[in-house]
């Protein structure tokens, strides 16, 4: 038999659909022999060469170089896919089933968690003041005593002291710590940020946990959640507090909801007022809730006093300003109507499912 070109290719491709054929390693090295081994078409075609003149033997004798290099190439990744999948096929049957089945018919299935109530109010309300143009900040809950008292014009000994029962921390250090007592400290940051940067104005508010020793009872937690707000600009009035109060009022609890401001005492404010809004269990109707004057108190607010401007480093002559500060677990109640606060933190899942 005399070997030509055309019988070559054919062999080629025959050999490499065989090797591409193969299913398992075994089938693979067979297919391999029987093209490439000794007693393969190659050697085959190889001996016929001596046969052949020169030119013609220089010319089949590359084809048949070609044909070697295509099968050894069809059989290496032929190889790699086969072992992958022997591989693969090593690991399913080593692996172990540690998903725990539940029958329905004694464990209901388990439903899916969601943010409590007062993480939801304190997105909402985030969302309401952004709206308005104002940043969300936040600062650390482990307070000096400088950021939660004196910085806040509430040096040692003064009488407004008595008006938050404070938690102190023992650490060792030669200056006071303490749990922060609401989340006017963070004011103080901003403000002495804003002087080192040169950024003023501000206007920004402050969500955060807050911890007094207070008695739990229907309007109080020791640990609660409050958020204050703080602009400081050029020209800033009374008026400009009053009107971003009864903004935010309207917008959280609802149009039919308004605000009022009393006269109050707070040693960082001056006028301060306490913050009121329309009772919303009898819609200012009067009921045992609002003690029947139709009003429930949500907050304090005023204008900041010229000694906090002082201790951070702001010209009183050039800027003005104005804080308010409320409970988001006390906007929680109002909004959603719930009596006793304490239900906030009972973790009763028939409360808790209900938001």
């Amino acid at each position: 038999m005399t070997v030509d070109a055309k019988q070559i290719e054919q062999a080629t491709l025959s050999a490499i659909a065989s090797i591409r054929a193969a299913s398992s390693l075994g089938e693979l090295r067979d297919a391999e022999s029987a093209a490439t081994g000794k007693q393969g078409v190659l050697i085959g075609f190889r001996r016929e060469l001596g046969s052949l003149e020169p030119e013609q033997k220089r010319e089949l004798g590359a084809l048949i170089h070609t044909a070697q290099e295509q099968l050894t190439e069809a059989v290496s990744v032929c190889r790699a896919g086969l072992e992958a999948k022997a591989r693969a096929q090593e690991l399913e049957a080593d692996r172990l089933d540690l998903s725990e089945t539940i029958d329905k018919q004694v464990r209901p299935a388990l439903s899916r968690g969601h943010r409590h109530l007062v993480s939801q109010t304190r997105d909402a309300l985030e969302d309401v003041f952004c709206a308005m143009g104002f940043s969300v900040a936040d600062g650390p809950e482990v307070e000096t005593d400088w950021y939660n008292f004196e910085a806040l014009n509430i040096p040692p000994a003064h009488p407004a002291r008595g008006m938050w029962d404070t938690f102190y921390l023992d650490l060792g250090e030669a200056e006071t710590v303490l749990l922060r007592t609401h989340t006017s400290p963070v004011q103080i940051h901003l403000m002495e940020e804003a002087v080192q940067a040169n950024s003023l104005p501000i206007h920004a508010v402050m969500p955060g946990r807050c911890f007094r020793r207070d008695t739990p009872d229907a309007r109080h937690l020791a640990a609660f959640h409050q958020i204050e707000g703080l602009v400081v600009d050029r020209e800033i009035t009374f008026a400009d507090l009053a009107g971003t109060i009864e903004t935010f009022t309207a917008a959280y609890f609802g149009p039919d909801i308004h605000s009022r401001l009393r006269p109050a005492y707070f040693p960082f404010t001056e006028p301060s007022a306490e913050y009121e809004i329309t009772c919303t269990l009898c819609r200012g109707a009067g009921c045992r809730t609002c003690s029947m004057t139709g009003w429930i108190e949500l907050g304090g607010c005023g204008m900041i006093d010229p000694a906090v401007f002082e201790a951070v480093g702001i010209d009183s002559k050039e800027w003005s300003g104005f804080a308010f500060g409320f409970g988001i677990d006390r906007c929680a109640q109002m909004r959603h109507q719930i009596p006793d606060m304490r239900a906030l933190i009972e973790n009763d899942l028939r409360f808790v499912e209900q938001f």
